[in-house]
């Protein structure tokens, strides 16, 4: 029995795409596919997939809901958990190993992968800019984020409301969420063009 399970979330409508994006083609493999083989490689011998495909555990309204879903699919001797979302195809099984590694040292409760953020921010109103953000201490998150599978569960059971990911929801409980460095290739695909990125790092 692996104590590790994967979650590769793989449902939504895409509506800033065009359409379901996880069934987009890479490679002539759809994208949720490329998730899926990259926790797989990386060291998780299960993977759950949540979205409306063969095979799949049917999603839920939001992405929370699908994660919950994935969730009631893993078995209770899980101790780790990886959420996997079906948009970053081009995550690396180092990648995984990176996240797997830091969390299994024990004194967390997950583990983000994230760069630092590059470019100036700036706060807005409307189309003004109306002050810059230091940025210093700011990071882009990215996934497949790990957790102890009993803190991701407890925290789907008690925290209210939406999230922007899994981590934001066991902070709030309380949990120690930690960064690794993240890969600058792993990008997520929202709009058609973040596509034609990823096919372009793909083929090169």
């Amino acid at each position: 029995m692996s104590d590790t399970w994967g979650i590769v979330v793989a449902g939504g409508r895409g509506d800033r795409f065009g359409g379901p994006k996880q069934l987009e083609l890479l490679g002539g493999e759809p994208l949720w596919e490329w998730a899926r083989r990259s926790l797989v490689a990386g060291g998780v011998a299960n993977v759950v997939v949540v979205g409306d495909m063969e095979g799949a555990v049917a999603p839920g309204r939001r992405r929370r809901d699908s994660v919950a879903a994935g969730l009631a699919a893993i078995p209770d001797y899980a101790e780790y958990v990886l959420v996997h979302d079906a948009a970053r195809p081009l995550a690396t099984p180092s990648l995984v190993e990176r996240v797997l590694k830091r969390l299994r040292k024990g004194d967390v409760a997950g583990v983000v992968p994230a760069n630092e953020v590059r470019d100036a921010t700036k706060r807005v109103e409307g189309e003004r800019v109306v002050a810059a953000v230091p940025r210093d201490d700011l990071i882009a998150v990215q996934t497949p984020q790990g957790f102890v599978a009993a803190a991701l569960r407890e925290a789907h059971g008690r925290v209210e409301g939406d999230a922007a990911d899994d981590a934001e929801m066991v902070a709030e409980l309380g949990g120690t969420v930690v960064f690794v460095d993240g890969e600058v290739t792993n990008l997520k695909v929202t709009v058609p063009e973040d596509l034609r990125l990823v096919e372009a790092i793909h083929a090169s």
